[in-house]
C-alpha cells in the first residue's frame, strides 16, 4: 500500500450523498490525482493518503484511496501552501509566508492559542488575527462534527447544514433526542434520525420516536401528493414504521394536536403547515370571489366589437366565459384539447386591452409559459418569476421567499393562469398573497390531465366546492374535430374505444411484442419517419413513458437513444458522470429548478442580445460543448439561450432523448412516440395515458403491445389523493 502526504489543490468532482471524491492532490511541488470515499476535505487541506494506484482510461494513473487522515501539516513549506492555499479566507501567499516566516514551527500553535501576535505581522491587524483564528478553530470544529456525523451515514453536504443550523450543540442534540433534526432541518428524515437514536441507545417507544414517525408519515404521503391522511391508515402507516404494533397512538396524536403539530378535522390528520396553508388559499378564494353588477348587454355589445375586429365567432360558452370574466372577481376556465380554451384567452385579453386595463400572463413552467406566449400573442412567465422569487426552493425551501406578496402585491388589473392542474397548494397560497383585493383572477386548465407533483388538488377542488363561477368547455370545434388525437383524447378520457387498427394521419399504433422490439421501432420513428413527416428536427420529436426504472423506463431507453442517436466520436468530448455520461450534441433536461443559473441569448458571431437568470424544471436543450480542462459545459436551450454548466453542476441535468409523462406537464412537441407495455398498476392508468397524448401537435405513435393501451384506458382508477381545500372553502362559506 503506498503512503503520501500533500494538499488538497483541487477538488475535481464529489458526490455530496457518498462522499465519493476526485481530488488533485499537491505532493512536493507535483500534481498526483487520487480518489475515493471521502466524508469530510476541503480545498488547502494537509492529508495523508493511502492506497494502491490504478490506471483510468480516461485520466491515466490514479491512486485509489483506502484510508486517509487530515493532519497538521509539519515542514514550514507545508505550513505556507496550506495557509495560502484558500483554506483560510483572507491570507495568500505572501501573508502565509510572512507568517511561517516569523514563528517557524510554532506557527499553528500561535494562530490557536495566542493569536493577537499574528498583528505583529505587517498587514494584520488585531482584528484580521482573530477572523483567521476563528476560521482554524471553525475548521477544526466543522471538521470535528463532519467526523462524528459520518459515523451514523450522514453526507457531507447534509453534515455541513447540521453543523451550521446547530453549531457545538449537536452532540447533546443527537444524544438526547435526534428526532428534533427532522423537525428542524430540510434533508434529515425520520429514517436518518431513528438510525442515529438507534446508535445512542433512545428506546423504540420513545415519545419522540413516536411523535416524529407520525409526522414522517404524514410527509410521506405530502410526497405523494397528499395534504392530509384518514386517521387510521396513518395509524396503520405509523405502526408499521416504527415497529410497534400495540402502541396506543390516539393519545399521542392527542398530544401533538395540542402542541399544534397537527390539526385533527374529525378523521382527516394534517401537518399544520399543510392544513394552515389550505385554509389560506380558501380565505383568500373566497374574498377574491367579488361579482359586479355590470350590465351584461353592454358586455355583450363590446365582445361583438371584439369578434368582428379579431374576425372570430365564440359559441355560446366561450361567450359566457368573457361575460364572467368582466363580471367577476374569480373566474375558472375549464375544457379539454380542441375546445378554444386558448380562443376564449386571447378574446378576454383583447377584450380587457380595448378597456384600458393591465394584465399578467403565467404557467407554472418555462415550457407551459412559452406556449402561453405563443398563443395569445402577450408576454407570458413562470409564476415564480411573476412572484419575484428571491432564493433557490431546491436548495434551501427555509430562506426562499417571494418579493410580492400582501404586503407587495402585483400591480396590475387581471391576472391568467393557465395549466393550473399543475399547481399545488404551497404555489397556490404564494400566489394568493401577491393578488390585490380588486384584482381579477382568471384560472385555466385541463382537470383531466395528470395533477400536481406537489401535495393538493387545487384545481379540481376548486371546481368541486361549487362556490365559484366556472365555465366549462365541451364543444370540440370544426377544425380540432379533424384531428384524431383530439378525438381520441376525448375518447380516452371518457373511456370510449378507441380503434387502433384504423388507418389516421397523426394517432398511430405500431405492435411490437417486447422490449428490444418496441425500442428498435421508437428508433427508426426518430431516425427516419418522423422528422420530415411533422416538419421537426429529430430534437424536437419526444420519447414519453410512465416510469424511470425498467426495461421500457426513462433510464433504459436513453442510455440505447443517446448510442444510437448521438454515438461515440473522436470529434465529440465527453463526459463521465454519475448517471452515465454526456456527450457534446446530447439532449438534455434540467431537472429541478435554479434560479441562480444564467443565460445569454446570442446573435451573429456570438454577439450577446439579451441575457438573464434561471433556468427551469423541464427545459430541455442540446449540449454543445464540454471543456474538461476548465470543468464547464455548456448548453442550449431553447430560444437560443445558452447556459454554463460547472461539472458540480452536472446533477441538474439528465438525458433526455426519452423523458417520463408527468415530466412533459405543460410542454407540447410535434411529435410524440409512447412505449406500450406493462408496467406498474398505479402508473398505468387513463389519466397518464390521455396526458401523453394530448402533449402531441401534429403526431402521437403508439409502440408496443395493443392490450396495454386498453388496459390503461379501462383503468380509471387514478391514485387517490387526500385533499382537503374544497371542505375548507366550503366551511367558509356557510
Amino acid at each position: 500500500m503506498e503512503s503520501i502526504k500533500g494538499y488538497v489543490e483541487r477538488i475535481v468532482f464529489r458526490n455530496n450523498e457518498n462522499g465519493y471524491t476526485v481530488m488533485a492532490l499537491n505532493v512536493d511541488g507535483k500534481e498526483k490525482s487520487c480518489v475515493g470515499i471521502f466524508h469530510y476535505i476541503g480545498e488547502g487541506e494537509y492529508v495523508k493518503v493511502s492506497g494502491e494506484y490504478v490506471n483510468h482510461p480516461s485520466y491515466g494513473s490514479q491512486l485509489k484511496v483506502e484510508e486517509y487522515e487530515i493532519i497538521t501539516p509539519e515542514d514550514e513549506i507545508s505550513m505556507i501552501r496550506y495557509l495560502g492555499s484558500g483554506a483560510i479566507k483572507g491570507i495568500k501567499t505572501s501573508t502565509a509566508t510572512k507568517i511561517v516566516n516569523r514563528f517557524k514551527q510554532d506557527t499553528f500553535r500561535i494562530m490557536e492559542e495566542e493569536p493577537e501576535r499574528l498583528a505583529e505581522i505587517k498587514g494584520i491587524s488585531i482584528k484580521k488575527a482573530m477572523e483567521i483564528s476563528e476560521q482554524m478553530e471553525e475548521k477544526k470544529d466543522l471538521r470535528k462534527a463532519m467526523i462524528f456525523l459520518s459515523g451514523y451515514g450522514i453526507s457531507m453536504a447534509l453534515a455541513v447544514k447540521i453543523y451550521n443550523f446547530y453549531g457545538p450543540a449537536i452532540y447533546e442534540i443527537v444524544k438526547v433526542n435526534p428526532y428534533k433534526m427532522a423537525d428542524d432541518i430540510d434533508g434529515i428524515g425520520f429514517k436518518i434520525a431513528d438510525e442515529i437514536a438507534s446508535h445512542v441507545g433512545i428506546s423504540a417507544d420513545s415519545d419522540f420516536r413516536i411523535k416524529s414517525g407520525i409526522l414522517y408519515a404524514l410527509q410521506q404521503n405530502g410526497m405523494n401528493g397528499n395534504v392530509y391522511m384518514p386517521k387510521e391508515m396513518l395509524k396503520t402507516q405509523a405502526r408499521e414504521l416504527l415497529g410497534l404494533s400495540d402502541i396506543d397512538l390516539d393519545k399521542h396524536l392527542m398530544d401533538m394536536s395540542i402542541d399544534k403539530r397537527i390539526i385533527i378535522k374529525e378523521e382527516q390528520v394534517y401537518a399544520s403547515n399543510f392544513y394552515y396553508t389550505e385554509l389560506s388559499i380558501a380565505r383568500s378564494l373566497v374574498d377574491l370571489n367579488a361579482k359586479s353588477n355590470t350590465d351584461e348587454k353592454k358586455i355583450l355589445k363590446k365582445l361583438h366589437q371584439v369578434e368582428e375586429e379579431e374576425g372570430i365567432a365564440l359559441e355560446e360558452m366561450q361567450e359566457r366565459a368573457v361575460i364572467e370574466s368582466v363580471k367577476c372577481g374569480l373566474l375558472i376556465i375549464t375544457g379539454g384539447p380542441g375546445t378554444g380554451k386558448t380562443t376564449t384567452i386571447k378574446t378576454i385579453i383583447r377584450y380587457f386591452e380595448s378597456e384600458g386595463l393591465e394584465m399578467m400572463l403565467a404557467a407554472p413552467t418555462g415550457r407551459a409559459a412559452k406556449r402561453m406566449k405563443e398563443a395569445t400573442g402577450m408576454e407570458a412567465q413562470t409564476i415564480h418569476r411573476m412572484l419575484e422569487l428571491n432564493g433557490n426552493p431546491e436548495e434551501d425551501n427555509k430562506n426562499t421567499q417571494f418579493e410580492r406578496n400582501e404586503l407587495n402585491p402585483l400591480e396590475t388589473d387581471v391576472i391568467i393562469i393557465d395549466e393550473m392542474s399543475m399547481v399545488d397548494i404551497f404555489l397556490m397560497q404564494a400566489l394568493l398573497k401577491a393578488v390585490a383585493p380588486g384584482t381579477r383572477l382568471i384560472l385555466v386548465g385541463d382537470i383531466n390531465q395528470l395533477p400536481s407533483v406537489g401535495p393538493g388538488n387545487v384545481l379540481k377542488d376548486i371546481i368541486r366546492s361549487g362556490r365559484f363561477n366556472v365555465v366549462k368547455l365541451e364543444k370540440i370545434f370544426r377544425q380540432a374535430a379533424t384531428s384524431d388525437i383530439v378525438i381520441n383524447a376525448h375518447k380516452i378520457n371518457k373511456g370510449e374505444n378507441v380503434d387502433l387498427n384504423r388507418r389516421s394521419r397523426d394517432f398511430l399504433f405500431i405492435k411490437r411484442d417486447d422490449p428490444d422490439a418496441i425500442i428498435a421501432a421508437s428508433l427508426t420513428l426518430l431516425k427516419e419517419k418522423l422528422p420530415p413527416y411533422v416538419e421537426a428536427d429529430i430534437n424536437e420529436i419526444q420519447v414519453l413513458t410512465p416510469t424511470r426504472k425498467g426495461m421500457l423506463g426513462v433510464e433504459r431507453i436513453n442510455e440505447i437513444l443517446q448510442k444510437y442517436l448521438n454515438p461515440p466520436s473522436s470529434d465529440k468530448v465527453e463526459k463521465e458522470v454519475m448517471k452515465g455520461i454526456f456527450r457534446e450534441g446530447d439532449k438534455v433536461m434540467q431537472i429541478k429548478n435554479d434560479y441562480q443559473l444564467e443565460w445569454e441569448v446570442r446573435g451573429k458571431y456570438n454577439v450577446v442580445m439579451d441575457s438573464g437568470m434561471g433556468v427551469f424544471n423541464g427545459d430541455v436543450g442540446i449540449i454543445r460543448t464540454i471543456n474538461l480542462e476548465t470543468e464547464y459545459l455548456e448548453v442550449e436551450f431553447e430560444d437560443s439561450k445558452f447556459v454554463i454548466y460547472t461539472f458540480k453542476q452536472l446533477d441538474e441535468l439528465e438525458l433526455a432523448y426519452a423523458i417520463t409523462i408527468h415530466k412533459s406537464q405543460g410542454s407540447e412537441y410535434p411529435a410524440v412516440i409512447m412505449p406500450m407495455y406493462q408496467g406498474p398498476k398505479m402508473l398505468m392508468n387513463r389519466n397518464l395515458l390521455y396526458t401523453a397524448v394530448t402533449r402531441a401537435k401534429k403526431c402521437v405513435c403508439m409502440v408496443g403491445v395493443p392490450q396495454i393501451f386498453a388496459y390503461m384506458e379501462e383503468n380509471d382508477k387514478e391514485q387517490t389523493r387526500y385533499s382537503g381545500l374544497k371542505d375548507r372553502i366550503v366551511e367558509i362559506e356557510e
